[in-house]
């Protein structure tokens, strides 16, 4: 219960609740951490054909975005200067990528 509260505090407090999980029978996401923050949230567990991305398209469509724009925030070097001129670290643009 502990790990689902942390998951809680530090994932889904911060992006949103959701109300169905798709996942492929992954053994990460039939642990008992995963029971816990059904329970606790209420939330429904779907399963889809493992090893079958056509089955999940959304989600890897989703990664494949997500992997673009890091590499794109991640081309700039360890540090870059903005268009005025303030230095940043190119950790410091990934949370706009949750946006």
């Amino acid at each position: 219960m502990d790990t689902a509260l942390l998951i809680w505090n530090r994932v889904i407090s911060w992006t949103c609740i959701f109300t169905d999980i798709i996942s492929d029978r992954d053994s990460k996401f039939t642990t008992a951490v995963w029971t816990n923050l059904h329970q606790l949230f209420g939330t429904k567990e779907s399963f889809s054909t493992a090893y079958c991305p056509q089955s999940d398209g959304l989600a890897e469509r989703i990664i494949q975005t997500l992997e673009h724009m890091v590499r794109g925030v991640c081309t700039y070097g360890l540090e870059f200067k903005d268009c005025n001129g303030f230095t940043h670290d190119w950790c410091t643009l990934l949370p706009a990528l949750e946006l």
